[in-house]
């Protein structure tokens, strides 16, 4: 399960709020296979002389629009798998949300089932055990 940090500027219209988490979404469905229903997707806007950050790093061009999406989700997927996610989210947020491919920026945390707990306080190893031993 995904938890997934977007950070946008705060002029963003709530439609394109809208837009791009459903184009990390649909990414995250259709390029790693995560189920359809595991949406967690915190939405935070920043001002933008809050945000310190290069226009230029690594040749591409940013704009003062920036979406940051910070990814948490369990260790396990290949490079290629990360590569084809990352593309879909770009190209889902320019056709969909109107955001520049180059103000797409993207970053993984990786972690394992002991890291979480997504309801009930329950430990989701726990969760895991139970659902492969039955």
């Amino acid at each position: 399960m995904p938890f997934i940090r977007t950070h946008v500027s705060k002029s963003t219209s709530q439609e394109q709020r809208q837009a791009i988490v459903e184009g990390i979404h649909q990414a995250l469905v259709s390029s790693i296979g995560m189920p359809q229903d595991e949406l967690f997707n915190l939405v935070s806007s920043y001002e933008a002389e809050d945000f310190f950050y290069s226009r230029s790093f690594n040749g591409v061009t940013r704009s003062d629009r920036l979406v940051v999406i910070d990814i948490s989700l369990r260790r396990g997927r290949s490079d290629a798998m990360k590569r084809d996610l990352y593309a879909h989210i770009a190209e889902n947020l320019v056709a969909n949300a109107g955001v520049a491919k180059g103000d797409v920026f993207i970053f993984m945390h990786e972690n394992d089932y002991s890291d979480w707990s997504t309801g009930n306080g329950k430990f989701a190893m726990a969760l895991v055990q139970q659902v492969a031993a039955g």
